[in-house]
């Protein structure tokens, strides 16, 4: 439960096909695709559907809802009651595209830094990426950037975005980012980042009940030290994986980052795909 509680009557929301809920007591978020007699049933966005009881908690937009029959549905907008919900959204809020191929691969590519930023950026703009024909390729670390794109040969035509953790004046990644900026041109890179030493505190704390991220004792991983601030197991690498996907878990979309890392993946994402081709 979110820190400070939720309000002890939830209000009354009318059923309707496009709602996005979160079953409150699992944690489940997906559009509302259906219902029969004392069930609805949720859809997320890699087309996973669970039922729930119809009388149960739901959460919209963090709200407290309960789902009630539906109102008469307009014969045309703004004419008897609520309007029907419009198109569904991905979990980056770009329409979703139901039942489209993926785009053959461009010849653009965008880095992060490691697996959890690669389960991130899938996890919330996924969809996009598949529509844009975008592929998003690892570095094991700012470190290997250099080295990664010599490789890659970025140019106009084969435009490189890259997402940096902790990209801070002064810091490592901002010298590495400044360098390989001034190697490459404006034209063929594009290196972004958040200020954050993990892209873990790109999720927003109120997501795990917290009011905001607690600072790690200089010595301590940063990893470990929030997994023991939350009460989660930590002695094994195994503990940082689950501990991770139970994070990764908690974010729905897009809203459930800081927008100082959402916006810079946007950014990317139009920078790749503006190129010539």
């Amino acid at each position: 439960m979110r820190s400070g509680g939720t309000p002890s009557t939830p209000r009354d929301v009318p059923m309707a096909r496009g709602l996005f809920l979160e079953d409150a007591a699992s944690g489940f978020y997906g559009e509302l695709v259906g219902a029969e007699a004392d069930i609805v049933r949720l859809r997320d966005f890699d087309g996973q559907e669970r039922a729930f009881p119809r009388n149960g908690l739901f959460l919209l937009d963090d709200e407290p809802v309960r789902l009630v029959a539906p109102q008469r549905a307009p014969t045309r907008s703004g004419e008897g009651g609520r309007v029907a919900p419009g198109r569904a959204r991905s979990a980056s809020g770009s329409f979703h595209v139901a039942g489209a191929r993926a785009r053959v691969a461009r010849a653009g590519r965008i880095f992060v830094e490691g697996k959890h930023d690669a389960e991130l950026v899938e996890k919330v703009w996924g969809h996009d990426l598949r529509i844009e024909g975008v592929v998003v390729e690892l570095l094991d670390g700012a470190d290997h950037l250099d080295d990664a794109l010599r490789a890659f040969g970025p140019g106009p035509r084969r435009r490189v975005g890259v997402l940096l953790d902790h990209l801070v004046d002064r810091s490592k990644e901002r010298r590495i980012a400044d360098a390989v900026t001034a190697k490459y041109g404006n034209d063929a890179l594009l290196v972004l980042g958040h200020p954050y030493v993990d892209v873990w505190q790109a999720v927003r704390p109120q997501r795990l009940g917290l009011q905001e991220w607690p600072t790690i004792p200089m010595g301590e991983s940063w990893k470990h030290g929030i997994l023991r601030h939350l009460g989660w197991p930590r002695e094994e690498q195994a503990d940082v994986a689950r501990g991770w996907q139970r994070i990764l878990g908690r974010v729905r979309d897009y809203r459930d980052l800081e927008p100082s890392v959402s916006g810079r993946v946007e950014e990317l994402i139009d920078f790749v795909t503006a190129a010539p081709q």
